[in-house]
């Protein structure tokens, strides 16, 4: 068995690569460790879940694990992954654990940890998790026995009604008289989209809203958007939202048809924030994949762009080092650290509701300042042993430096390795489509002849 953590904790094929007896040995691991960091204390742990198949038995393997180690479990049923990193706050509880597998298909499935801040489990928890977990021979601790074995209580019922107050605080906008679509991607986001833009008086419509088990993230959410478009357009909705299997992303749709993606919605809002006084340090952290449009139109509106690696964890990892409350990325991930400790694809169709009204324009005349510029992504195939040698090939080095030098002012390049793939990846962006995808291929192929 390999490393167990990734970005976003553990993830893998449902009864494959993450099993019920693995959700076990997280749980127990967790638990143990978690009691050991508070001095023997028996945590206390919230789960949530998505609509996944597979959710209901890895919650029991998890909660199993948790419950034979001693600590307790509150289970909070289907919930946006936000909810359960807002839940822990607001129940002084010491851990939050979410099964979902986001954006993925229906037969993934994952577990991530978040702290009693809210925040994900820091590097080294998660590695004294995943030691004790791999290392077969080194148990956990004694199982708890008698009255010292775990408790399971329920809070489904209040969960997100809580969640949904705690969304809407300090939120003065009004949606009556505003048709909205929302595409929940038939996962975590069905019940409290509902009470959410109810509550607002919105005139809702829902499509992706009849989760069955297998449905989740399939032709429909944020990384499907077209069934969205469609309905906003024959609807004549001023707006549409499309979230993610456990609602913690959030793309877009304008009143045409238009798609609003992560950079134009953190644009609108960092916008906003500046208007208003709120944007910390004149801050918006994006990544290295965010498009280079992005940064033209941060630069008109005297706003400063510190980037991070691609990832919300890091995104988040950069934001609080630097006081920064705006961040996320392309993909949709937003994040307002003035208010979550994560990506909130609710929170984040509020502010931009809220940035859109308080700056009177429509949908589609905020997200055009932000111009998306054409980008070509090649990924050049190598030996695995080779992914760092194209800094210090002196062909490929001169060619790299041609091509930044032509793209340098209106567009950009950028060239690294995968950090699990045996590949380098290019991606070039630029004003025209033909051109950048012609410099892309051409040097694509150079590093995969000298490396592959």
């Amino acid at each position: 068995m390999g490393k167990l953590f990734g970005t976003d904790g553990v993830r893998g094929i449902a009864n494959k690569d993450l099993t019920p007896e693995l959700a076990c040995a997280l749980g127990k691991a967790g638990t143990s460790v978690l009691a050991k960091a508070s001095g023997g204390a028996s945590p206390i742990v919230i789960i949530g879940k998505d609509t996944r198949i597979s959710g209901d038995m890895l919650e029991d393997g998890l909660s199993a694990g948790i419950q034979a180690m001693g600590g307790s479990v509150i289970r909070v049923g289907v919930a946006p992954t936000p909810t359960v990193a807002f839940l822990v706050r607001d129940m002084g509880v010491d851990c939050g654990a979410v099964i979902s597998a986001s954006h993925n298909p229906f037969e993934y499935n994952g577990i991530k940890f978040f702290n009693s801040e809210g925040f994900k489990l820091d590097g080294a928890l998660e590695d004294e998790i995943e030691a004790i977990v791999l290392n077969e021979s080194a148990a956990a601790e004694s199982h708890a026995l008698g009255a010292d074995i775990g408790e399971t209580s329920y809070c489904e019922d209040d969960a997100l009604q809580r969640y949904v107050e705690h969304l809407l605080e300090g939120m003065s906008v009004s949606l009556k008289g505003i048709k909205v679509v929302a595409d929940c991607a038939n996962g975590a986001a069905v019940g409290a989209a509902r009470m959410l833009f109810e509550a607002l008086g919105a005139d809702l419509i829902t499509i992706g809203d009849r989760p069955d088990g297998t449905n989740i993230n399939d032709g429909v959410g944020s990384t499907h958007p077209e069934k969205l478009r469609e309905a906003v357009v024959a609807s004549g909705a001023n707006i549409g939202f499309a979230f993610d299997g456990d609602a913690d992303r959030l793309i877009a749709v304008d009143e045409n048809g238009g798609i609003i993606d992560g950079d134009k919605i953190m644009y609108i809002c960092a916008t906003h924030y500046k208007r208003s006084g709120r944007l910390s340090g004149n801050l918006l952290t994006a990544t290295v994949m965010s498009n280079i449009g992005l940064r033209f139109a941060l630069e008109r509106e005297g706003i400063d762009l510190q980037i991070a690696d691609v990832g919300d964890r890091y995104v988040l990892e950069l934001m609080r080092s630097t006081g920064c409350v705006v961040g996320g990325e392309q993909s949709g991930h937003i994040i307002f650290l003035d208010h979550n400790t994560t990506g909130d694809g609710l929170y984040a169709s509020l502010k931009l509701i809220e940035a859109l009204a308080d700056m009177s324009v429509r949908a589609s005349e905020a997200a055009a300042a932000v111009r998306i510029y054409p980008q070509a992504l090649r990924n050049a195939r190598v030996k695995n042993e080779n992914k760092g040698a194209y800094l210090s090939d002196p062909e490929i080095g001169i060619a790299i430096e041609k091509t930044e030098k032509k793209y340098d002012g209106e567009g950009r390049a950028l060239i690294r390795a995968s950090g699990t793939e045996p590949l380098v990846r290019v991606m070039i962006e630029g004003p025209d489509a033909e051109e950048v995808a012609r410099d892309a291929a051409e040097l694509s192929e150079l590093i995969e002849k000298k490396l592959g």
